[in-house]
């Protein structure tokens, strides 16, 4: 295109590149879509002739040096079902006007990198694909509805306020990833609701101001390894993996709406968050929760849902659990966890070592034998630390009972690490007074011995060692005594006991020193835990 004077229109425009250069002056709308069904669809095969095109070196010196306004009007470029010809490249450009594509067709890919821009909105727009690492935008960056056959990136970009890519369908590069914006900063909000991304969505080391929300967001990468790869991400607010209600539908005005989903009520209608290869949030920092509300993950033998280090106040891990592949959520820190009994994985495919959790928060029906099972899914070999977390969370929710519980059930566990001779100690630690996380057993213990006692030993008198001095013979103060240990009730060392008796008093000196010391061990880790 022959070069002309900054501002001048040239001479050579086509009918619809003058439409587009006027509309530009007036801040008004070109519209060249062909207002027929069927033909201003911007996805469908119907070609699009030389009356709805213009050539993207013509956009772009609207863009970079286009004319000054008419005398009270703002220029900008509203430009809706145009077909975009060449390669519009405003890398490392200023483009100070307003800019707004709706249902245009691009025929090349949309080169932006290391661009400056207020604001920029690509509505339901076919496009190759959107290389724009460095971006630099003073306002809004809108891609919703739009298409994207080889991914956009966005690496380093700084958006001022919103970023939308609501609805769009993004298709992976030659790298497989789909959306590539490491080091990104997003000031406000980040919505993805209703996106499909089928390669990678990369946001390691992201910042975003306010809240990110991927609400009904389909993530598929077939020939990788994560569907969603964001460690070290920051949010300032939530993070909304959840499902997103259907009842709560777009407008189809000209600017998409802000805030376009929720997360659905009991029985309307949904579509879930769904994640067919791993996710990774290791080290993310959020300001007020994580949500997983009706999330669903399918995922591969090696993959994982990873959650290492993660903090946040609040962690809501309320979706469906994925069949294969582990979730992880080790040296994870939240202050409240909400979950379901039926959201995590069975043995193996759970780990938490390290992960320390305020107070708990379950959804339904989540009994005390279902959260052990949950401890001891993540524990494949024996760790004590999930269940003194567990057991200190309870206690600390005035739930001592259940704590108890715990503690007891982490004894058990231990028990079978141990060698023979300590694992039958436990064992007759745990029939007799439940290694003293049970201490009522101790005192039915006691009460059945010294009856059994005392009914052996109401049936023989024995004779006294000196006669004259032993006390009058009383077979239950005799039994008691043989059973307190260190304690003398004047009775044990008066009677001579021989032959069979004599084993049965040694029985019960025996039976009482053990369940003093079990009671005593128990004593002590009561002591312990206070």
């Amino acid at each position: 295109m022959t070069e002309v004077p900054a501002g001048t229109e040239p001479d050579h425009l086509t009918a619809a590149e003058r439409r587009m250069w006027q509309a530009f002056r007036t801040g008004g709308v070109c519209d060249l879509s062909a207002r027929a069904a069927g033909q201003d669809d911007p996805f469908g095969d119907r070609a699009w002739g030389p009356e709805r095109s213009v050539r993207a070196g013509v956009v772009a010196l609207l863009l970079l040096h286009g004319p000054p306004p008419v005398p009270g009007r703002v220029a900008s470029l509203k430009l809706r079902g145009a077909r975009i010809t060449g390669r519009l490249d405003l890398s490392g450009g200023t483009v100070e006007p307003y800019v707004e594509l709706q249902a245009c067709r691009f025929d090349s890919e949309v080169q932006l990198s290391e661009a400056r821009f207020g604001t920029l909105r690509l509505v339901r727009c076919a496009i190759p694909r959107l290389e724009a690492a460095r971006l630099h935008t003073e306002g809004d960056l809108h891609l919703p509805r739009c298409r994207v056959a080889r991914g956009i990136r966005l690496t380093d970009a700084q958006i001022g306020t919103d970023l939308l890519v609501s609805q769009a369908v993004v298709q992976r590069d030659n790298k497989g990833r789909a959306i590539a914006a490491d080091g990104m900063s997003v000031a406000q909000d980040l919505q993805a609701e209703l996106l499909e991304a089928y390669g990678e969505v990369s946001l390691r080391g992201a910042k975003i101001g306010v809240s990110m929300s991927m609400r009904g967001a389909k993530l598929v990468n077939p020939t990788g390894r994560r569907a969603l790869n964001a460690p070290q991400l920051t949010v300032e607010r939530t993070l909304y993996l959840t499902s997103i209600s259907l009842d709560y539908g777009a407008d189809g005005g000209a600017t998409p709406p802000y805030g376009m989903g929720q997360t659905p009520a009991r029985g309307g209608r949904a579509q879930n968050f769904e994640c067919r290869g791993g996710l990774r949030l290791d080290d993310g920092r959020f300001g007020d929760a994580v949500d997983f509300y009706g999330a669903r993950f399918v995922l591969a033998e090696e993959q994982e849902v990873s959650l290492r280090r993660i903090q946040t106040p609040e962690f809501r891990f309320v979706g469906g659990y994925p069949e294969r592949g582990r979730v992880v959520v080790s040296g994870a820190r939240v202050d409240k966890l909400v979950d379901r009994a039926t959201s995590w994985p069975g043995p193996g495919r759970l780990s938490m070592v390290g992960f320390v959790y305020g107070n708990l928060a379950p959804r339904g029906h989540f009994p005390l034998a279902r959260r052990l099972e949950w401890v001891a899914a993540a524990t494949v070999e024996y760790s004590p630390e999930p269940y003194e977390r567990l057991a200190a969370v309870l206690r600390a929710g005035g739930e001592d009972a259940d704590a108890r519980e715990v503690l007891l059930a982490k004894q058990r566990r231990r028990r079978a690490t141990l060698p023979p001779a300590a694992r039958a100690w436990g064992y007759l630690q745990d029939w007799t007074v439940a290694y003293g996380y049970r201490p009522g057993r101790a005192a039915v213990w006691m009460l059945v011995l010294w009856a059994a006692g005392a009914a052996l030993f109401s049936r023989h008198e024995p004779p006294p060692v000196k006669e004259g001095e032993a006390p009058q013979w009383n077979a239950v103060l005799y039994a008691l005594d043989l059973l307190l240990p260190v304690v003398d009730l004047g009775q044990q060392g008066h009677w001579k006991v021989q032959g069979g008796w004599q084993w049965g008093a040694a029985a019960l000196v025996m039976l009482g020193w053990i369940l003093a010391t079990t009671v005593a061990a128990g004593a002590s880790r009561l002591l312990r835990r206070g």
